[in-house]
């Protein structure tokens, strides 16, 4: 069965608008939670109800050992890729979402899994550095 990480732009559409809900819900995918995405979903959240709706998701997703957190390994991978990216003129200082981005999509890589996004610019341009499974996601 095909391993899922979504990045934040996937479950922003969801969120907002219902979209991408047949990703989201693919019975023939095993769907993983990364960390990273869960501090940005929560850092955009503006009501009590998305929290609550947050916190249920992340309980599910920690229910079932689906959660992934970035191994030391994997931020030390980053720093280099970051570093790359640098030398190829993307800005790298103050750019959290670069940073946010690379961790997710190593951490991918590191379980096996495919990045679903929507935000192509960055996990292209972190695939010409390291390796890893995409697929973009349209509106």
């Amino acid at each position: 069965m095909r391993r899922a990480l979504f990045d934040t732009s996937v479950y922003i559409d969801w969120l907002n608008a219902g979209r991408h809900a047949d990703l989201l819900f693919d019975q023939d995918m095993l769907k993983y939670l990364s960390v990273v995405v869960l501090l940005e979903l929560h850092a955009g959240a503006s009501t009590r109800a998305e929290l609550r709706l947050l916190g249920t998701m992340a309980a599910t997703f920690q229910k079932v050992g689906r959660v992934v957190v970035p191994a030391a390994m994997v931020w030390e991978d980053a720093g280099m890729v970051l570093r790359s990216l640098s030398t190829r003129g993307f800005q790298v200082a103050g750019a959290h979402g670069l940073v946010n981005d690379v961790l997710i999509a190593l951490s991918a890589r590191a379980i096996g899994a495919t990045v679903f996004t929507r935000n192509v610019r960055h996990f292209e341009a972190i695939r010409t550095v390291r390796r890893f499974d995409l697929v973009p996601v349209t509106a």
